[in-house]
């Protein structure tokens, strides 16, 4: 589905738009930044590794750290002399069994995702009140349907969508706040799962990156604010299901991981040895 599509009631210019987008040195800030300048928005990015190579200016900053956050965004504001949009697109995945004691990875994936997306929020809220602007929540389709094996990256998106939800209502409407909900992307945020051997690979179909920034747009400029936007046909449908048929649901993707698991997909992946044990017990209880 194209953009014109999306914006079915009509859009906003960009032409001006002063934006601030997080995590804009990866595989979606890098695009989005490109996109909206070339639709004659002003853009800064904040990225914790500025490239030489990026499409716009990128300010040095990490999200999990206070002064950090609070002075790279005051910066940013000041660059463009307001703020009109924010984008929070900065986050992590990686391995993180439900079944195991929280690790380092796992507060790591809580602090990025969704602490960091409350500095910035934060952070930023003063100047879009003053604008009436709009804030996009890059969340997931795992804030809303979980996948085994990856249970702090579905638990902190869900919760970033959570903090979304208060964050528009303590706005009063002043600000719009929609959250876009992508399934899965290749990019480097599946690397470290993929090395841990816990690729999920036969229990997603990718999408394209653009039908992404497609729908971040949709959010940023349809003149009618948007409140969730999956970035696909295949997502809209399971965001239907997990929100309004989540037995159903759980058993599609329970049944697709105990078939993953019998097939020997992760049985050298030292995190799934608890699935891999319990492999002939599960497999009995779903005949």
């Amino acid at each position: 589905m194209n953009l014109d599509t999306l914006l079915g009631g009509g859009r906003r210019s960009a032409t001006g738009l002063r934006v601030v987008i997080t995590g804009a040195s990866g595989t979606f800030g890098r695009a989005l930044s490109t996109t909206l300048t070339s639709m004659g928005a002003h853009v800064v990015g904040l990225d914790v590794a500025p490239r030489e190579d990026d499409p716009v200016t990128v300010l040095a900053c990490d999200v999990t750290d206070d002064e950090s956050t609070s002075s790279a965004v005051a910066r940013a504001i000041e660059i463009l002399g307001g703020l009109d949009l924010l984008v929070n697109n900065a986050g992590i995945g990686g391995p993180a069994p439900a079944e195991l004691a929280p690790s380092a990875e796992v507060r790591r994936q809580l602090e990025i995702n969704l602490l960091g997306t409350w500095r910035v929020s934060a952070a930023a809220s003063p100047a879009l009140v003053a604008s009436r602007g709009r804030v996009v929540m890059v969340a997931s389709r795992m804030a809303v349907m979980q996948l085994p094996l990856a249970a702090a990256y579905g638990a902190s998106k869900r919760a970033m969508v959570a903090y979304a939800d208060a964050l528009r209502m303590e706005l009063g409407g002043l600000v719009g706040v929609s959250c876009v909900y992508p399934s899965s992307v290749r990019s480097p945020i599946h690397d470290s799962t993929a090395a841990a051997g816990l690729s999920l690979e036969g229990m997603s179909s990718y999408e394209s990156v653009e039908g992404v920034v497609d729908t971040v747009l949709a959010a940023a400029l349809s003149k009618r604010q948007r409140r969730d936007l999956p970035t696909s046909p295949r997502g809209r449908v399971e965001f239907f299901l997990a929100r309004h048929f989540p037995l159903l649901t759980d058993r599609i993707v329970r049944t697709t991981f105990v078939s993953r698991v019998a097939s020997g997909a992760f049985d050298d992946a030292e995190l799934a040895q608890g699935a891999v044990a319990r492999r002939d017990l599960v497999a009995g209880a779903e005949r």
